[in-house]
């Protein structure tokens, strides 16, 4: 699957405006639906890669507190094993309903004609993905993590373009931890870590565990 938003602005081919805001979805909710039913049907198609699984490792072998924050709103840290997991955007396999807020897992197509299971509401249920001008999730817990951070602590980002707030800003909030970057090529915030390994994530992110977990 590509990444969430392309340097030409467009997500799969199709412009952010148009399948990843509030406004989008009350102007055209049966293309929004159609947007993720496809992005759903992406996911039984891959499956976790190496580095998906590098974390896992991390997270069963390492000595201290853990914790994964993610801005994929895929299953493939799930596929792989990881437990101590944010998804800061949402889950494609989730939906809420905007007229009780009730939140379901969902596996397969949505669409307008749904009924809410919880209040049978029609038209109400969306994707639980977190869209341009929302809020992301579990900010509070983040930051904690973050600000509790001690010189002794590893803050590690891992294919983040560095531009898209407010993750982009996590290296900045993480300012007592040593702070390590993986990425295909320097990023925005580059310069505001104290290492990098740069080159695919399926092959860097192994290399840096096995440096951790030799520490």
């Amino acid at each position: 699957m590509r990444t969430f938003r392309d340097q030409d602005g467009l997500w799969e081919g199709h412009r952010i405006e148009d399948v990843a805001t509030p406004e989008a979805f009350y102007r055209n909710p049966k293309l929004v639906h159609e947007f993720y039913n496809q992005r759903r049907r992406q996911l039984r198609e891959v499956k976790p890669n190496a580095a998906h699984l590098a974390l896992v490792e991390l997270e069963q072998k390492w000595p201290g507190d853990f914790l994964l924050v993610t801005q994929n709103v895929d299953d493939l840290h799930e596929r792989a094993g990881s437990k101590k997991l944010i998804h800061m955007h949402g889950e494609l396999k989730s939906i809420f309903c905007l007229s009780c807020d009730s939140k379901f897992r969902w596996e397969d197509d949505l669409s307008t004609d749904h009924l809410c299971p919880q209040c049978q509401k029609q038209n109400a249920l969306r994707p639980d993905i977190v869209w341009f001008g929302e809020m992301p999730y579990e900010m509070d817990q983040i930051t904690e993590a973050l600000t509790s951070l001690k010189s002794t602590d590893y803050f590690v980002a891992i294919g983040t373009s560095g531009v898209v707030y407010p993750a982009a800003g996590f290296v900045q909030w993480a300012r007592q931890a040593k702070k390590i970057e993986v990425n295909l090529k320097e990023s925005a915030v580059s310069d505001l870590f104290n290492q990098q390994f740069i080159g695919p994530a399926s092959v860097q992110v192994p290399e840096l565990v096995k440096q951790l977990l030799r520490l």
